[in-house]
């Protein structure tokens, strides 16, 4: 298989604008430009919720996509590597930012670990479904003050948040990706037009977009807080 599932990619390039404009707005509250709770109110809780399962579907999909294509082993390793590479400078840049919350278990790190069992799980087929209910499912179930250490808390089964600027922890969100990974091989065999159909002129610029988002993950918010610095620094 080598279509390119355009459709797919402008849904992550959804996810991506999505995720930049969250972003903005958290850092226009950062620097005090705008007054919000964004650990608490739910305008903003509900659509971190809803940026990361859009994110991790997608992800999932794409897995699948790469199953059906023949991914070699040394490719998804060198995706990987580009990954988790990327997670370590999102936490050593976070810990510059925010010592005291910095993210030492964000949504790259939680992409990197899934992404191997979401790999080896690839052949389970329709089992993931019900395996997802159960992931997701499980940090309601089992709790324990073990998990609430940054050695542990990575895996999701914790009696309280961590403080932490970001969090996207292996239970439940494992299971999201299973879901979105389920979803797309079944698309693939039934209705393969639902992710490589053609797109409307509009929706191209999110396919590309889609297609980049590590890239754009990585250089946004170093933008956007280096112009809002700026701003800060024109105003005094």
């Amino acid at each position: 298989m080598s279509t390119r599932f355009d459709r797919l990619d402008a849904l992550r390039g959804v996810a991506i604008v999505w995720m930049a404009a969250f972003h903005f707005s958290y850092d226009l509250n950062y620097f005090r430009f705008i007054h919000q709770d964004f650990y608490r109110d739910p305008v903003w809780t509900l659509q971190r919720a809803c940026i990361v399962t859009l994110f991790l579907l997608c992800a999932g999909a794409g897995q699948a996509v790469a199953s059906a294509q023949g991914q070699s082993v040394l490719r998804f390793w060198k995706r990987w590597a580009q990954v988790a590479g990327c997670a370590l400078l999102v936490s050593a840049g976070s810990w510059w930012m925010f010592p005291r919350s910095y993210i030492s278990f964000g949504v790259l790190h939680g992409i990197a670990v899934m992404l191997i069992v979401v790999r080896l799980t690839a052949s389970w087929g329709a089992w993931r479904w019900p395996l997802g209910l159960i992931a997701i499912a499980l940090p309601r179930l089992v709790q324990d003050p073990f998990f609430d250490s940054r050695a542990t808390d990575w895996i999701g089964l914790v009696t309280h948040l961590p403080v932490t600027e970001d969090y996207v922890p292996v239970l439940p969100w494992l299971g999201v990706m299973w879901w979105g990974a389920a979803a797309g091989q079944w698309l693939l065999a039934r209705r393969p037009q639902w992710l490589a159909g053609a797109l409307p002129g509009a929706a191209r610029p999110l396919a590309l977009l889609g297609r980049w988002s590590l890239s754009f993950y990585m250089v946004h918010q170093p933008v956007l807080i280096g112009l809002l610095m700026l701003v800060v620094w024109l105003r005094h």
